[in-house]
Order: C-alpha cells, then sequence, then structure tokens
C-alpha cells in the first residue's frame, strides 16, 4: 500500500512539476506555439485544474472519460476568443483557483455526477481558463499558433490526468481509492491556496 501511495504521490508531483513559473506570463512574450504550449504547464493552477479534469474523467469512466476532457478543450478554445476579442468575464482567476479547489474536492470524493452536469461544470471552467490564455493571445499571425500550442498542451495534461487515474486504479481498489481522494484533497487544498493569494 505504501508503494502505492507513494508511486501515486509522485506521478502528481510530476504533474505539477512544471509549474514553477508564473501562471500568467508577460503578453509581450505571448507569441507563437511554444509560448501557447507553455502557458498551460507554466502555472500550478492550471496544471492542476487540467489533471484533475483528466483524473475525473477517468473516475466517471465511460463515455465520460473523451467528452469531458474534450469538451474543456472545445469550450476552453471558445473562452480564448472572448479573451482575444476583449469581452470581458469577470472574476477570471478566482474562476481559475475555484477550479482547482471543486476539481480537486470532486476528485477526492470521487463524486458520480451525471454526464450532463459534469460537462456543464466544466465547461463554466473552461471558461475562465481559455479567457487568461486569450487575453495573451498575439492578434497577428502567430495568434493561431499560440492558440494550437495552448490547446495541446491542455489536452497533454488531461491525458496525464487519464494516466494517472489508471495507474493509480491498478493500484488496487482500496489503495487506489486513498492515493486518488489524497491527490484531490492535495489539489484541492492548492486552489484554497491559490484563492487566499498564499501560492
Amino acid at each position: 500500500m505504501k508503494s502505492a501511495i507513494k508511486s501515486g504521490l509522485l506521478a502528481l508531483a510530476a504533474a505539477a512539476l512544471p509549474a514553477v513559473a508564473s501562471a500568467h506570463p508577460a503578453i509581450g512574450e505571448a507569441a507563437g506555439f511554444s509560448h501557447g504550449f507553455a502557458h498551460p504547464v507554466s502555472g500550478l493552477d492550471h496544471v492542476l485544474a487540467m489533471v484533475m479534469v483528466g483524473v475525473f474523467a477517468f473516475q466517471l469512466g465511460g463515455r465520460a472519460t473523451w467528452l469531458v476532457p474534450t469538451t474543456f478543450v472545445l469550450v476552453m478554445a471558445l473562452g480564448g476568443a472572448l479573451g482575444v476579442a476583449g469581452i470581458a468575464v469577470p472574476f477570471v482567476e478566482i474562476g481559475i483557483a475555484l477550479s482547482v479547489v471543486v476539481l480537486g474536492a470532486v476528485v477526492a470524493l470521487n463524486v458520480k455526477a451525471p454526464l450532463a452536469a459534469a460537462l456543464g461544470v466544466i465547461g463554466v471552467f473552461a471558461i475562465f481558463h481559455g479567457h487568461a490564455h486569450g487575453a495573451e493571445m498575439p492578434e497577428n499571425a502567430a495568434g493561431a499558433a499560440y492558440a494550437a500550442g495552448f490547446m495541446i498542451a491542455t489536452a497533454l495534461l488531461h491525458l496525464a490526468g487519464l494516466a494517472l487515474g489508471y495507474v493509480i486504479g491498478r493500484a488496487g481498489e482500496r489503495q487506489g481509492v486513498f492515493v486518488t481522494r489524497t491527490a484531490g484533497g492535495i489539489a484541492a487544498i492548492a486552489g484554497v491556496g491559490l484563492l487566499a493569494g498564499l501560492i
């Protein structure tokens, strides 16, 4: 059991490892694929939320395994378009921090939400995350590459979450549930820290 817990926590730490820089780089640096790709993986808030989306999708199983991440990426693109168009979305930073709290708690509590409800919640949070990316997207030819970068990075973080859920599940029903709840709890606590401005 100890090795299963250690493996799960190491996987969560590895997923969060890129979060060593500011979540939102300067607008002047936001150009092209590489900067778009770096944006979601450079902030703890984005990394934790995206990985939790993947774990949540794994927990729901069935069609949710692909519908939850796909919906997030597509709705995030809509949020990005709003940001690029300069259309204000209130409380973006709070919404992003809340997404970490809620998604972490949902994973920790193993909430078996109906698919429609899960997609609705995921969609709301995707708007906030997308707007944060889009507000820093350049309005030139590099904008499309930047958008592709942040969408691909987000999808890869979702895949990391799905893989994390699978690895934890392989640890066995009892140990897997404990490790998943621990990982979700850590994410939720980190989200509270983000809301409070402590992280």
